[in-house]
């Protein structure tokens, strides 16, 4: 990816920040892996920084290519004195070395997944962890995952065939079970270019709480987002 003229083709963006139920769940599970310095590649508009931030952080870089929602993440983290913001791609941080590198909702926008992650895995300091967050399952790419630039889904075959070398699999599990029924609704029968903002409150209110009783039960085995953790070993 080029960052130069970049502009996010999305405009979900500020409708999913509404969803705070689902970002504490999926936050809640990465947190642990959060560590020292970290880079957030394609930060959007900020709001996950504040999130999945902890006491274990030291100094946190937000990557992200569109200088307009670069913009919007520095104001949304002016307050934090460990946070900067760059306009850019992981190619204008080659000479820096991190803890941890996130991809939350990004990997799936990058045509070249696997050259990424590659990259990716140049920059992390033994010990350290990438990880990703992205959508799964090929059979709910929709209207919308076209709509916002998604050039795929992911289930656990094709993130593991995207494994950045030198690193070892962590681990590898699906949440939001109960969500897979909206998505695939919306696959196969709404065809929308976005949710509506009652049908994201809907999920994140309704949805999203059934979702944390049935994801352990069935082992994390199932759901719309697939989550996958990578170490360099030390």
């Amino acid at each position: 990816m080029n960052a130069e003229g970049f502009r996010y083709a999305g405009s979900e963006l500020d409708v999913f920040a509404a969803a705070t139920q689902w970002k504490a769940y999926w936050s809640g599970r990465i947190r642990r892996w959060v560590r020292g310095d970290v880079l957030e590649v394609g930060a959007g508009l900020g709001v996950n920084t504040r999130l999945v931030r902890n006491p274990n952080v030291r100094s946190w870089l937000c990557l992200e290519p569109d200088p307009e929602l670069a913009d919007a993440a520095c104001r949304a983290v002016v307050d934090l004195p460990e946070c900067a913001v760059k306009v850019g791609t992981i190619r204008n941080v080659s000479s820096a070395r991190f803890d941890s590198i996130l991809y939350i909702d990004v990997l799936e926008h990058i045509e070249a997944d696997g050259e990424e992650l590659a990259f990716a895995a140049q920059l992390l300091r033994a010990g350290g962890h990438l990880v990703v967050l992205a959508p799964a399952h090929r059979f709910l790419f929709s209207e919308f995952d076209a709509a916002i630039g998604h050039f795929r889904r992911y289930d656990r075959a094709t993130l593991r065939a995207v494994s950045p070398p030198g690193c070892l699999q962590e681990a590898m599990y699906y949440l939001d079970s109960a969500g897979v029924m909206a998505s695939a609704a919306n696959a196969a029968l709404l065809r929308q270019g976005c949710p509506t903002p009652s049908q994201i409150r809907f999920w994140d209110k309704c949805l999203v709480p059934v979702s944390r009783v049935l994801d352990p039960i069935f082992g994390y085995r199932l759901g719309k987002t697939i989550c996958g953790v990578w170490t360099r070993p030390a």
